[in-house]
């Protein structure tokens, strides 16, 4: 670890148990209020007392777990001199659930542990100048395909059961295209806890630039999505669309995206947990679970709608219940667009499937279609079901990939 993670590791836990500690003083203050509430005028006197201090109390606690959360960090950084968190794959993994979680406070509050957009190659970033992205990409041919993962992920979730499925742990759906079809494969990693908009123009400005120092003149390029990695993918394509020239260079290379299980019409895990926090906000003595609730990252709060523009946010309180705005993003011009769904139930026309869905997102929302003015113009024959698997099944199987060879091979100008 190094000094600057460990101290912001170290000012992370003390936010967190700082506000731990106040959601309990918030749960302390809603039970009082209800049993000091029938004494009326009677009881006011005792309860300023009472209200003053238990503040004072739970006050001088947090700010004491903050201090000595700050100390610990201070002489961890001292002690620490070792390689980056992001080396240890346990660690890895474990920044990409913090950041998905809470990836705006992460970056506001510790930034040293906050994921940035970038393209990654045997667990490292790969720099976007040329000579970095020969050294990485060997290999490199001029058709490539653009992996991105999904909520509290990073590019290691596509070796998902490799093994299991192909006896090798780096068998992905990329090495697969590269070996098949000649794809040379590119992993992204991002902060999957910001806005889905933040993230789009992070991607549209990391491929502008990849396009123009790849090694070899790019002149394909697929966009494959994972959950939230396909509304990433679908912002970019809409804010390059209406950007810059130069942004547009990589749009026009844009000849297919795949989405796998990705809610482009928002997860009803999302829209579930916003209801619940509306509901525990209205009584005192649930309120503070409701600001715990409320505390999940925005990224995830996008997954509500399947917001993909600033401006359906910017200005906005996101846990109100109010709906208010939301942009229709149409599919992307002069593309093919291709969706795989999963179903728990094997059979995935019946009512389970369409009840359960992959576990996180329900068919209709995946693809593109509630019967609403929303609606994503997937050709049906572009979209294609598949039972008996659940969200994750989606990241690394047989089946879904030999859908993906056929859609990539069948190419009408090839």
């Amino acid at each position: 670890m190094k000094p600057d993670e460990a101290r912001d590791l170290s000012r992370l836990v003390g936010v967190t148990l700082a506000g731990g500690t106040s959601r309990i003083g918030e749960l302390h203050e809603g039970i009082a209020s209800r049993a000091f509430g029938p004494l009326g005028p009677l009881g006011a006197p005792v309860r300023v007392v009472h209200d003053a201090l238990a503040s004072a109390a739970y006050r001088g606690i947090a700010g004491a777990l903050q201090g000595a959360a700050r100390g610990v960090g201070a002489a961890a950084a001292t002690l620490a001199g070792g390689g980056p968190l992001d080396a240890v794959p346990a660690a890895r993994t474990g920044l990409a659930v913090l950041n998905g979680a809470h990836g705006d406070l992460v970056r506001r509050e510790a930034p040293a542990l906050a994921l940035d957009m970038t393209v990654r190659s045997a667990g490292r970033d790969v720099p976007l100048e040329r000579a970095a992205l020969a050294a990485a990409f060997p290999d490199a041919g001029d058709r490539l395909v653009v992996f991105l993962h999904g909520l509290t992920e990073h590019e290691g979730a596509w070796c998902y059961k490799a093994v299991t499925h192909h006896g090798r742990r780096d068998v992905t759906y990329g090495s697969l295209l590269e070996r098949d079809l000649g794809l040379t494969p590119v992993y992204l990693r991002y902060n999957t806890g910001l806005h889905v908009s933040d993230n789009g123009r992070s991607l549209a400005d990391l491929l502008g630039r990849l396009v123009e120092r790849w090694p070899t003149p790019p002149r394909d390029l697929v966009l494959v999505g994972h959950s939230m990695g396909g509304l990433v993918a679908r912002s970019a394509l809409h804010l390059a669309g209406s950007g810059t020239p130069d942004a547009e260079t990589w749009t026009r290379l844009v000849r297919d995206t795949i989405t796998l299980g990705t809610p482009h019409l928002g997860a009803p895990l999302e829209r579930n947990v916003h209801k619940l926090a509306g509901a525990l906000a209205r009584l005192p003595e649930t309120r503070p679970l409701a600001t715990l609730l409320t505390a999940r990252s925005v990224g995830i709060k996008d997954l509500r709608r399947g917001t993909l523009v600033q401006q359906d946010w910017d200005g906005r309180d996101l846990d109100s219940r109010s709906a208010g705005p939301h942009t229709h993003v149409p599919l992307h011009d002069g593309a093919r667009h291709f969706v795989v769904l999963a179903t728990l139930a094997r059979d995935p026309d019946s009512r389970a499937a369409q009840l359960l869905g992959d576990l996180l997102v329900d068919p209709l929302s995946a693809q593109g279609d509630t019967g609403g003015e929303d609606r994503l113009a997937f050709p049906a024959d572009h979209v294609h079901h598949i039972g008996g698997l659940h969200h994750f099944d989606l990241l690394n199987h047989p089946g879904v990939y030999a859908r993906l060879r056929d859609w990539l091979r069948e190419r009408p100008d090839d």
